[in-house]
């Protein structure tokens, strides 16, 4: 009976090494588990604040696309009223040549 009791004992000493090992592996894994969990709420706060931050961007390019579009238009308006006063002064420019080259041709008057 001693002999059984012996080997009985060897055995449970065995078992509570093994409950104590995983009782460790428990105890390194909930810390793990803690620290994985600090950091997605970091994690989830950084993208909170970034999405914010994008959101401003976003808003901030989008009216500066609107402000650009708009001056596009403006400098597109201008330059075609530009290209009209061009076009104007180049057939006044032509009138006026003509006009004066008549004026050679015509015979002066004398006056008494």
């Amino acid at each position: 009976m001693t002999q059984q009791g012996a080997v009985l004992q060897g055995y449970n000493n065995e078992l509570v090494k093994c409950i104590e090992d995983l009782c460790m592996q428990k105890e390194e894994l909930n810390k793990q588990i803690q620290q994985a969990e600090e950091e997605k709420n970091k994690l989830q706060h950084e993208i909170q604040v970034l999405s914010k931050q994008l959101e401003c961007v976003s808003e901030n390019l989008a009216q500066k696309v609107a402000s650009r579009n708009e001056l596009d238009k403006i400098l597109a308006e201008t330059e075609a009223a530009y290209m009209k006063i061009l076009d104007s002064s180049r057939t006044l420019l032509n009138v006026l040549k003509k006009e004066v080259g008549s004026l050679k041709h015509t015979p002066e008057v004398k006056t008494s």
